[in-house]
């Protein structure tokens, strides 16, 4: 466990304890700031599903002291791609060459990186439990309501998710998160048989993904295109299996490996873009600043990139106000462009009509897997302020 944070001038005030709050909390007090994390859920909730962390997050990571434990504790990615639904090869991912070009890719379950956030930072720093009710600026600082009591600070970085509580009390013309037109249910099995290859299998207005995770277990999810709010409360494992179950192996054995009350079911949502993710001395974060489609799978990737960066930004510019005015300036000319290619990549991946699906897989088909390597360069090459990026070797 950590040692016993030290006294700082500065002080922050973290809402949330997600990866953004969590990565962001760790990254200012290894910079001297006295930190505290809000976080309105009763303790930690387990959470069923995985999640890949791609070579940009694990340099974030890496800045934050944490990333060997991670790598300890994932499973680093051997195959993956897209196929069809009767197995066949529609494009592959070269993970060799990515890993020689750009850094590590792993996959993890997302309580294990929870759980070594929290070890990275000292537990008297996170307060669960703790919804915030109200924000006020104080002239020289921030004021926050909690239902504990008040927190004085510095600084206020809004951490808590798509729906921010945060972002709806000082950004209250921002508009709502948007259904993207489809939803996802995700779940981790155990597999009578070992499966060690990943990828993604397109349908028609629907997908099927598989991440094998380091214990044995594999994380799966799937998609469909349908319309937000539908629920069937006991029989979502059935409703997969009526859609997935005569795809391609080892999909049917998954599912069969299935718990039906483990099932994971989201509507997906996307946060229109932000003018701004700061006001005064309060910053956002991670999907409280811009909740995007899960396609490019970057989500917890650009949460780190987001704490690491705010803290750099913080260390150069001693104006708090500044400080956030450039971290604003940088994180949004990143994320927003990415948020566009997440919603253009779900659009085509959830196609739905029969004389267009077939177009999409030949195009996929024959264009060359090299060239959809370079066209993540964007995505996986970013490098935390102060590092040199990854060189290129084409």
């Amino acid at each position: 466990m950590s040692a016993e944070p030290v006294s700082a001038e500065r002080r922050a005030v973290v809402v949330g304890a997600g990866v953004a709050g969590l990565t962001a909390a760790i990254a200012l007090r290894q910079r001297g700031w006295q930190v505290e994390v809000l976080e309105r859920a009763a303790g930690a909730e387990p959470a069923g599903s995985g999640l890949s962390l791609w070579p940009n997050g694990l340099r974030g990571l890496d800045v934050l002291g944490v990333g060997a434990a991670i790598r300890e504790q994932s499973l680093a990615a051997t195959e993956g791609g897209m196929r069809d639904t009767a197995g066949r090869w529609l494009s592959r991912t070269d993970i060799a060459a990515l890993r020689d070009r750009y850094g590590d890719l792993v996959v993890i379950h997302r309580n294990q990186l929870s759980d070594i956030l929290r070890t990275a930072l000292y537990t008297g720093l996170l307060r669960f439990g703790c919804a915030v009710e109200a924000v006020e600026f104080t002239g020289r600082g921030v004021r926050v309501r909690h239902s504990d009591g008040t927190a004085e600070a510095d600084l206020v970085l809004g951490a808590d998710g798509i729906n921010s509580t945060l972002r709806a009390t000082l950004w209250p013309r921002a508009r709502r998160p948007a259904y993207a037109g489809y939803t996802a249910w995700r779940t981790i099995v155990t597999p009578a048989e070992p499966v060690l290859a990943g990828g993604e299998t397109l349908g028609r207005g629907q997908r099927f993904g598989i991440a094998p995770l380091r214990d044995g277990r594999v994380y799966m999810f799937g998609t469909a295109n349908l319309p937000a709010g539908q629920r069937e409360p006991g029989r979502e494992l059935d409703e997969l299996r009526r859609r997935f179950g005569s795809w391609h192996d080892p999909i049917p054995a998954l599912l069969a490996a299935a718990d039906p009350a483990a099932i994971l079911r989201h509507d997906i949502y996307e946060l229109p873009p932000l003018e701004t993710y700061v006001r005064e001395r309060v910053a956002l974060l991670g999907d409280a600043a811009h909740a995007m489609t899960p396609n490019l799978g970057q989500g917890a990737n650009l949460a780190v990139e987001d704490a690491v960066t705010l803290a750099a930004v913080l260390d150069r510019t001693p104006d708090i106000p500044g400080a956030l005015t450039e971290y604003d300036r940088i994180r949004r000319a990143r994320v927003q462009p990415l948020a566009r290619l997440s919603h253009r990549l779900g659009a085509a991946l959830q196609l739905a009509l029969p004389a267009v699906t077939p177009v999409r897989n030949t195009v996929l088909r024959l264009a060359p897997d090299a060239a959809a390597l370079r066209a993540l360069g964007p995505v996986l090459s970013w490098a935390p302020p102060g590092w040199e990026p990854p060189t290129e070797r084409w």
